[in-house]
């Protein structure tokens, strides 16, 4: 074997050995992403955003703040359920103390006075606890209306729609306007966070998405970002 076929055969090996190191591309459906991430920028643009402008700018502070902690305290009893469908049950019942004491003490969750008193916040849904169990994330995936998502979380939101209790209001007119109002605060809270966007927005919010989410299914672990090597377009 000569020395150029030697170098040749050992490239060869090196960038197999690379190509089987790659990460698998979590995006491979980009195309049809950015569209619906375009049907979403619009819709959002023009309905969504400036709606939430405005309630932010009517609604104090303190107000829009219990209205926030009154949501999050609806959802507290299933996320402790997926603690313990996580196998976590000290998280589990720390969850069931934390809506005990918001709900009671905090007059319905308006205050957070678990919080205060040491009882941390955590963030579990159905989706998580999937990934957990080990099911694959598998691509991500822009969903119309509700935005970033991967193909595993998108079927978590099914259980997780079910267990809020917003819907199980009989009045339609209070239970469309609880949602309605549900939707505003939650896009409300984006509003400061969007203002770190810079460059391709579509590559920007579907990184920081897949890195948060295995952030709260790693509890916390730092993982290594599948398109570390992926260049940012910058818009015009």
């Amino acid at each position: 074997m000569t020395a150029g076929t030697a170098a040749a055969d050992s490239s060869a090996e090196s960038n197999t050995t690379a190509a089987t190191a790659a990460p698998k591309n979590p995006d491979p459906w980009q195309p049809l992403n950015r569209k619906l991430y375009g049907f979403n920028k619009f819709f959002d643009r023009w309905l969504l955003k400036p709606v939430a402008k405005g309630y932010d700018k009517v609604m104090p502070d303190p107000l829009q703040r219990g209205v926030s902690n009154v949501f999050d305290n609806l959802l507290t009893p299933w996320v402790a359920a997926n603690q313990f469908f996580q196998a976590k049950p000290r998280n589990g019942f720390s969850d069931l103390a934390r809506f005990f004491v918001n709900t009671t003490m905090g007059i319905g969750g308006i205050f957070d006075i678990a919080s205060r008193g040491g009882i941390a916040k955590h963030e579990e849904d159905f989706g998580q606890t999937l990934l957990v169990w080990g099911l694959p994330a598998g691509p991500y995936l822009v969903i119309p209306f509700l935005g970033p998502s991967t193909v595993t979380t998108a079927v978590g939101r099914i259980p997780d729609s079910y267990a809020n209790p917003i819907r199980y209001i009989e009045n339609e007119r209070t239970r469309y306007g609880i949602y309605a109002l549900f939707f505003i605060d939650t896009r409300a809270r984006l509003l400061e966070a969007e203002t770190l966007i810079s460059g391709d927005e579509y590559l920007f919010i579907r990184d920081a998405y897949l890195q948060r989410r295995q952030f709260l299914v790693d509890d916390g672990k730092v993982e290594v970002d599948p398109f570390y090597d992926e260049e940012f377009e910058i818009d015009d």
